[in-house]
C-alpha cells in the first residue's frame, strides 16, 4: 500500500558534528542561564531573540533521535527501533531521579546546615517539609519538580511518545509536521497542559514543545533538504535578518525599561512577557529562522567543525546526558554561592568558569573512559618476507 511506503529521506551515515557542538553550546548556556544575578549569562541567546538554549535543545534531540533510531525502525523492524528508544527513555529516566534525589538532599541539607528557610520556597521544594512522602512519590511520576528540573521530564515524555511519530514520519514527513503544529496551536488555544504538583501546571508544556521535537525529526528525515530552494533564497536571508533584528529590539524592550517604554503598548505586551511555558509562535517564528541560517551558512563539511577551539563544546555535545546533569547540579551550586557571598563581578566569573571547567572535565572523563572499555584493534600482521629474502 502506498501509505506503507517509506517517504522520509535519511540523513547521510556519519557523525553530524554540528548537532555536537551546539548541543554542547546548549548544555553551557542552559548552565550560566540557571544562575540567577549572573553577569556572565549575557553571552547566552536567550538575551538577544526571543528563543533559547531550551529550545535548541528540544529541536536536537528530536533530530537525533530520529537520526539514531529511524535507520534502525527500517533496517530491524519498528518493534526493535521502539524497544531500542524505550530503553533511551529508561536511561533519561534513571538520569532525572539520580539528579532529583541529589539535588533535593543538596538544597534540604543546605537549608538547615545555614537555617536559610527561604531557600526550600526558592528552589521548590516546600514539600519535602509538609508531606515527603507524597511528595517525593509525585517526584516518581514527573509532577513534582524543583526549580530548574522541568527539561529532564519533557525530554522523557517527548521520546516516551516518539516511536509511533517516528514510523507515522518515516512514512508521511510533511503530514507529521502539520499534524504536530495543529496540536501545538491547539494546545495554546485550549490551554492544554499537564498538572504538576501540588499545584500548578508544567513549566514546559508538553502539547506545545512537542512541536521543536518533531521539527527536528522533520529537518533529519530530509525536511531540511527539501526546503533548500527556499533556505538559499535571497529574499528569505532578508526576511530572517530582519525578523532576528525585530526580535533582538523586543527582547531589549523587555529587558530595560525606557527602551520598553519608547513602544506602543500593545506592540510591547504582545512579546512581553515571553510565552515560555506555551512556546509562543514568535519563539517558535525566533527559532525556525535560526535553523534556517545555520543550515544555509554551516554546512555538515563545514571545516570549521574541525577547529580545536570547538572540541570542548564538541566533546560536552556528545556527553549531553551526563553535563546536562552535572550542569543542572552546579547551577544550583553556583546560585547558593553567589548568595552567600558578596555576589561580586570576580564571584560571578568564578562560578561560572568553574562550571564550565567542570562540565568540561567530567564531559572528557567519560569520552576517554568509554573508550577504554572497546576493547583494542590487533597489530597489524607483519608482511611476509619475499623468497629471495628467505633463500639469503
Amino acid at each position: 500500500m502506498a501509505f506503507l511506503n517509506i517517504n522520509a529521506t535519511l540523513p547521510d551515515k556519519g557523525r553530524d558534528l554540528r548537532l555536537d557542538l551546539f548541543r554542547g553550546v546548549a548544555n553551557w548556556a542552559i548552565f550560566l542561564d540557571h544562575i540567577p544575578d549572573n553577569v556572565v549569562n549575557w553571552i547566552t541567546t536567550r538575551n538577544y531573540g526571543f528563543s533559547d538554549a531550551a529550545d535548541l535543545f528540544v529541536f536536537i534531540s528530536g533530530y537525533t533521535a530520529s537520526f539514531v533510531y529511524a535507520r534502525m525502525m527500517l533496517e530491524r523492524g519498528f518493534i526493535v527501533g521502539a524497544t531500542r528508544l524505550t530503553k533511551r527513555v529508561w536511561q533519561l529516566y534513571v538520569a532525572h531521579i539520580i539528579l532529583f534525589v541529589i539535588y533535593i538532599a543538596s538544597i534540604s541539607y543546605l537549608a538547615l546546615r545555614f537555617g536559610d528557610s527561604e531557600m526550600i520556597n526558592e528552589f521548590n521544594v516546600a514539600g519535602l517539609v509538609d508531606n515527603a512522602t507524597e511528595t517525593l512519590r509525585q517526584g516518581l511520576f514527573l509532577r513534582f519538580k524543583p526549580l530548574n528540573l522541568d527539561v529532564l521530564p519533557l525530554y522523557i515524555v517527548l521520546m516516551g511518545l516518539f516511536p509511533p511519530v517516528l514510523w507515522f514520519m518515516l512514512r508521511k514527513p510533511d503530514l507529521t509536521m502539520v499534524l504536530s503544529i495543529v496540536l501545538w496551536l491547539t494546545a495554546r488555544h485550549y490551554g492544554l497542559n499537564l498538572t504538576a504538583y501540588p499545584a500548578g501546571q508544567w513549566y514546559f508544556n508538553p502539547y506545545c514543545w512537542q512541536v521543536l521535537f518533531v521539527f527536528g525529526a522533520w529537518c533529519a528525515m530530509g525536511g531540511a533538504r527539501r526546503s533548500m530552494t527556499l533556505i538559499n533564497s535571497p529574499i528569505t536571508l532578508w526576511i530572517c535578518l530582519g525578523y532576528l533584528a525585530f526580535a533582538l529590539v523586543m527582547t531589549m524592550a523587555g529587558r530595560f525599561p525606557t527602551l520598553g517604554g519608547m513602544f506602543p503598548e500593545w506592540l510591547y505586551s504582545a512579546f512581553n512577557p515571553n510565552d515560555k511555558t506555551n512556546l509562543a509562535p514568535y519563539r517558535f517564528i525566533h527559532f525556525v529562522v535560526i535553523v534556517i541560517l545555520v543550515i544555509r551558512f554551516v554546512p555538515k563539511d563545514w571545516p570549521g567543525l574541525e577547529w580545536k577551539i570547538f572540541d570542548p563544546l564538541i566533546v560536552c555535545g556528545q556527553q549531553s546526558l551526563a553535563v546536562f546533569c552535572v550542569g543542572v547540579f552546579l547551577s544550583f551550586v553556583g546560585h547558593f554561592e553567589l548568595s552567600m557571598s558578596s555576589g561580586s563581578l570576580f564571584a560571578q566569573l568564578f562560578v561560572s568558569v568553574a562550571g564550565i571547567a567542570i562540565m568540561t572535565t567530567v564531559a572528557y572523563y567519560i569520552s576517554w573512559s568509554k573508550r577504554q572499555d572497546k576493547p583494542l584493534k590487533p597489530p597489524p600482521a607483519k608482511a611476509a618476507a619475499p623468497p629471495a629474502a628467505k633463500a639469503a
